[in-house]
C-alpha cells in the first residue's frame, strides 16, 4: 500500500521505471523528452550509442500538448503534437534507448571523476554518462492573475486537447497569448466553442506569430482579437471558474465577463535549475548559452550546441538563441549527435 505517493514512487511500484544500475555508464544521458530530446535519442541510438532519456512528467514536452501542428515538414494536413511525439517515442525505444518517465534530474556533477558525469536523480538515485544533452525545455509561465492557483485545473488550462475542447463545447472561452502555440490553440478551439476571445497584451501579432496562423485566425469568424489587454482576476465557486476580469492597458478600464474556461499560452521559463553549480553558462533569461558565446577553449572544433562545460550540450527550447519551433528542436537533436561522436571519440580511453 502506498499512502500519498509521489509520481516517481507510484511509477516504480507499477514497474514503469526501474532504478538505474550502478555499474552502467551510458554514452549520453538526455534530460528532457520533448522533440529535441526524442530526436537526439533516435539519432544517437540508431548510430550505436547507449542512450538514456529522462523526463519529469511525460514525453512530448510543450509540443505534445499542441492540438495540431500544421507547418511541420511532411504533414500537409497537420498532425497533433501527441501523435508526433508518440511516434518519436516508439522510434527511440525501437533503437534501444532507455527512457525513464517520470523521473527528474536534481543536479549535475560536472567534475567528471573517472571521465563520467553524474546525474543525481529524484529519490537519491545516481546515473552516470560520458556526455550530457540538456533538452529540458521550458515550463509554462504563470501570469500574475488574482486567484489563478485556485482555478488551475478547474477552468484554467495551459493546453488545449480534445478533452478541454469537449468541456467548452458551444461555450464562450478566453485564450491569453500571442505566439504560435496560442494561435494553434485558438484555431482548434474555434471548431468546438461558440466563440474564442484572444487576449493579447501587445498591439499586434506580426512579431510573435507565423503569418499562416494570423491569416487563419483572421479568416475564422468566431475568433475575436483583443489587443492591449490583460487578464487581472478570476472569480467563481469552490470548484469552478465562473468569471474573468480583464483590463485595458490603454484606458485602465476593467471588464468582467462570464467565462468558465480560460486558456493560458503566455510562454515558458527554461527548466535549468538542476544545472546550478556545475559551471554551465546561462544567459540573463536563464537559457543555456552554447557555441561561440560559451567562451569555451577546446583543442578540437567547437560544436555550436556545446555549452561552457566540455561534454555538456544543449538543444531545443532550453538553448539560448534557438528558434523555439518543433522543426528547429528536431534539427538540433539530429545535429548534436555528430558533436557527441566527436566528444566521445576524443575522450575515449585507448584500448591496449
Amino acid at each position: 500500500m502506498l499512502r500519498n505517493p509521489s509520481e516517481n514512487e507510484l511509477a516504480r511500484a507499477l514497474g514503469m521505471i526501474g532504478g538505474p544500475r550502478g555499474d552502467r555508464i551510458y554514452d549520453a544521458a538526455i534530460v528532457g523528452c520533448g522533440p529535441a530530446g526524442l530526436a537526439t535519442a533516435v539519432y544517437a541510438a540508431s548510430e550505436g550509442l547507449s542512450v538514456v532519456v529522462l523526463d519529469t512528467r511525460a514525453y512530448g514536452g510543450q509540443a505534445g500538448a499542441s492540438a495540431r501542428i500544421e507547418n511541420y515538414l511532411g504533414f500537409p494536413t497537420g498532425i497533433s503534437g501527441q501523435a508526433l511525439a508518440g511516434r518519436a517515442f516508439s522510434q527511440a525505444q525501437k533503437f534501444g534507448a532507455d527512457i525513464m518517465i517520470p523521473i527528474s534530474a536534481q543536479s549535475l556533477d560536472c567534475e567528471r571523476r573517472d571521465g563520467v558525469f553524474k546525474l543525481k536523480l529524484e529519490g537519491d538515485d545516481e546515473l552516470r554518462a560520458r556526455a550530457i544533452v540538456v533538452a529540458s525545455g521550458a515550463r509554462y509561465r504563470r501570469p500574475d492573475v488574482e486567484n489563478l492557483d485556485k482555478f488551475e485545473g478547474r477552468g484554467v488550462w495551459y493546453w488545449a486537447s480534445p478533452i478541454e475542447a469537449r468541456l467548452c463545447a458551444e461555450q464562450e472561452v478566453a485564450l491569453v497569448g500571442g505566439g504560435n502555440s496560442a494561435g494553434q490553440a485558438a484555431v482548434f478551439l474555434s471548431g468546438h466553442a461558440r466563440k474564442v476571445i484572444m487576449i493579447i497584451r501587445g498591439g499586434g501579432l506580426g512579431a510573435s506569430m507565423s503569418r499562416y496562423l494570423i491569416e487563419r485566425i483572421e479568416a475564422t469568424p468566431n475568433i475575436e482579437l483583443m489587443f492591449n489587454t490583460e487578464v487581472v482576476g478570476l472569480e467563481g465557486g469552490e470548484h469552478t471558474l465562473e468569471r474573468i476580469r480583464w483590463r485595458s492597458r490603454l484606458s485602465g478600464e476593467d471588464t468582467t465577463v462570464d467565462i468558465r474556461n480560460l486558456f493560458l499560452f503566455v510562454g515558458a521559463d527554461p527548466a535549468t535549475g538542476w544545472l546550478d553549480g556545475c559551471g554551465v553558462t546561462l544567459d540573463r533569461g536563464g537559457f543555456v548559452v552554447t557555441g561561440a558565446q560559451s567562451d569555451l577553449n577546446l583543442g578540437r572544433p567547437r560544436s555550436q550546441l556545446e555549452t561552457s562545460v566540455p561534454g555538456v550540450f544543449a538543444v531545443g527550447d532550453v538553448r539560448s538563441g534557438s528558434v523555439k519551433r518543433v522543426g528547429g528542436a528536431i534539427g538540433e537533436g539530429a545535429q548534436v549527435v555528430a558533436a557527441l561522436h566527436g566528444f566521445l571519440g576524443d575522450t575515449a580511453t585507448p584500448r591496449l
